[in-house]
């Protein structure tokens, strides 16, 4: 009725609100007052101005201006600032709190591919955990929510308890200690503690199964649950059987993969003894973006294979060339990393030494950024070509995708089946190392539970799931992280900052600034000089998550990780830690079980056949072993993709990252090539 009688801007303010009344949350009065408007048709005209002391962070501007504020006003953030600085210049503290909001905007704005704050301003591009449907439905449309949630009830006794929570008993009386981005004693609880990393470390470097069982129980069995599993817990089964009769430990490891951490982000030491430790299971570490020394395909002095057996192919390209893809085991096509979806990578100028500039064809001291997208892919028909363009370079290795855990991802998990990758991967919000933007940590990207329930389910309602096996990664720590995976559909377990716990990391969270204490993600000579990590050490780990992981299925009845996979009617929801708002979850849609379909991978690779197979290669025939001059000369259709690359593959395979001097082989075409002319030529 304002708006109608002439009003052009409404102030909402949570301000020196009278005694006995509470504040209505700012982002449900923005929202309430934002849909109200425009389902009058009237909200175009109206500027509205958001007051409150609760804005304080990136996030909650972002969330305000996602859902229809023009203007914020964070008196009580400014006036902390002004406080804070007293010693110093007030005016630029808050100068310099304004620039870090907007510079947060922008890194928010730019994720959603979004260039300008009217664009961006009720566009409403937000997920939600925890908020019920109808609440959703009503000042939230359009916003997906997977598990359902709270509504006003809910929302009007904690903003009760906060209240009351912040009367305190005198102007000097401590305020809480916090502990949301860094674990406090008495602060906000945290998965991993001082004293579980104590534990592993103790575990890992004495082979005592006693510690890992201390340091598995401690995220296994959380006091408050933390992550969407823990309210999660496994059926009781009739028929459990002896644990003797599941498959071994060794047969377990094999369904491990190391997560994607490049080489840069962690010191040689580090990224090799993954690998070493990798391999020496029978099982794949990944090299992460950025590529890897071609000595690193030769064994070590002691005959060890210290290779990455996964090698990853994100949208900077760094390090990829005909040698690196040729001696893969399985190509990972990057499209976006779990901890931070929609940001690309970053390799901080300080860590560019000369071997990591080597490695990723680059200037030593320079910055490495990876943009967020591929700048080849924007259709599924994009990402077909390059797995195409992979397979060719590289006929053995199988191709997997990484994709994050999000809402739709089951739509973009089809598509990827459909292009004929052999795996997805699922990432979730969690995964990361403490590389990533704080803001990225806490408020990007979906837990990978989610996101694999929708995977598995949408795969097998297409009948796809046969085609192509399913990989989950983010924070899987223990075996029961493992056996909830595989019964909401993945085969493989990806491990990342867990094995970087294992080799000694100290979760400091300084993994940017090339001062890791641990020699684990510094690439300074005298700090690596501290890397105390063995193979033997992240050996030790994944075999107590694989002895954890035997007795779980052996008290659910399977001996087998494969008959796992897909058995979601064995999980349930823990009553004893679904209590208050945690009741109100629904966790029905993960638990789904679609029939009809295949629930697990059927077996069996995808073969293709290129011009370099049915022409280059049986007509050079004895050049390819001898490696004499030759000269070709060929017809070529537009139907004809990838063209040397398999032929390219096979002078890596033979002659290394040096290839042969030019003009050995001059291969004369005549007609109109196909996509990727040339693709990877050696």
């Amino acid at each position: 009725e304002a708006v109608r009688s002439g009003t052009s801007i409404i102030l909402l303010s949570d301000r020196e609100l009278p005694a006995n009344t509470l504040p209505i949350p700012s982002l449900l009065a923005v929202a309430a007052v934002n849909q109200a408007l425009t389902s009058a048709g009237l909200r175009p005209p109206v500027g509205v101005i958001v007051e409150s002391g609760e804005v304080r962070e990136g996030m909650h501007f972002a969330l305000l201006l996602g859902y229809g504020a023009t203007a914020i006003h964070p008196y009580l953030a400014l006036e902390t600032v002004a406080s804070l600085a007293q010693a110093g210049d007030a005016a630029k503290a808050t100068e310099n709190y304004i620039a870090a909001i907007d510079k947060g905007l922008l890194k928010c704005m730019s994720k959603m591919g979004i260039a300008t704050l009217r664009s961006y301003r009720s566009a409403q591009m937000f997920e939600a955990i925890g908020l019920g449907e109808d609440l959703v439905r009503r000042y939230f449309p359009g916003t997906p929510t997977a598990v359902g949630g709270i509504g006003l009830p809910e929302i009007e006794a904690e903003t009760r308890a906060r209240v009351a929570q912040s009367a305190l008993p005198s102007p000097q009386s401590p305020l809480p200690v916090g502990g949301n981005y860094r674990w406090r004693s008495q602060g906000e609880p945290h998965l991993v503690t001082p004293q579980s990393v104590c534990a592993l470390h103790r575990a890992v470097r004495e082979n005592d199964e006693e510690q890992y069982r201390q340091f598995a129980k401690g995220l296994n069995e959380p006091s408050k649950p933390i992550r969407l599993r823990d309210l999660l817990q496994f059926r009781q089964v009739d028929t459990p059987v002896p644990v003797e009769e599941v498959e071994p430990v060794e047969s377990i490891v094999k369904h491990f993969v190391g997560g994607a951490m490049s080489l840069g982000a962690l010191s040689p030491e580090a990224h090799e003894t993954i690998a070493v430790a990798f391999n020496r299971l029978g099982c794949l570490s990944n090299s992460g973006e950025g590529g890897e020394g071609p000595e690193r395909d030769l064994p070590t002095a002691d005959g060890e294979p210290r290779g990455s057996g996964i090698r990853q192919v994100a949208s900077g390209r760094f390090g990829v060339t005909i040698n690196y893809l040729a001696h893969a085991k399985d190509l990972q096509i990057k499209m976006a990393q779990g901890a931070k979806p929609g940001e690309g990578g970053q390799l901080p100028g300080d860590k560019v030494n000369e071997e990591i500039a080597r490695t990723r064809h680059s200037t030593p001291k320079v910055t490495l950024i990876s943009p967020p997208p591929h700048h080849d892919i924007y259709s599924i028909e994009d990402l077909a070509q390059l797995i195409y363009d992979l397979r060719a370079a590289n006929q053995a290795a199988r191709i997997s995708v990484k994709l994050v855990s999000e809402s739709g991802v089951g739509t973009i998990a089809a598509g990827v089946a459909k292009a004929q990758a052999d795996v997805v991967v699922i990432s979730g919000h969690d995964g990361g190392t403490g590389a990533a933007p704080l803001s990225s940590i806490k408020h990007t990207g979906m837990p990978w539970e989610i996101g694999l329930a929708e995977a598995q389910q949408t795969l097998v309602k297409n009948n796809l799931r046969g085609r192509v096996k399913l990989q989950v990664d983010g924070q899987l720590r223990t075996g029961r992280d493992v056996v909830i995976a595989a019964l909401l559909g993945a085969e493989e377990f990806g491990f990342a900052t867990s094995l970087l716990l294992s080799l000694g990391c100290l979760m400091l969270r300084q993994c940017q600034d090339n001062t890791c204490p641990a020699g684990i993600t510094t690439q300074d000579p005298e700090i690596r000089k501290h890397f105390r990590g063995k193979p033997e050490h992240v050996i030790n780990y994944l075999r107590f998550i694989a002895t954890e992981t035997r007795e779980i299925l052996a008290s659910l009845g399977l001996r087998s990780l494969d008959e796992a996979v897909g058995r979601a009617d064995l999980l349930e929801t823990n009553p004893a830690l679904a209590v208050g708002k945690a009741a109100t979850l629904n966790f029905s849609p993960l638990l789904h079980r679609v029939e009809g379909g295949d629930i697990r991978w059927q077996g069996g690779t995808h073969q293709q056949s290129t011009l370099d197979d049915e022409q280059l290669v049986p007509k050079l025939g004895k050049s390819l072993k001898s490696f004499k001059p030759a000269l070709l000369s060929l017809p070529i259709r537009n139907a004809n993709r990838s063209v040397g690359a398999r032929l390219s593959s096979l002078v890596a395979l033979a002659k290394g990252e040096d290839g042969l001097p030019d003009d050995t082989w001059r291969v004369d075409f005549h007609g109109v090539a196909g996509q990727s002319f040339g693709a990877f030529l050696a």
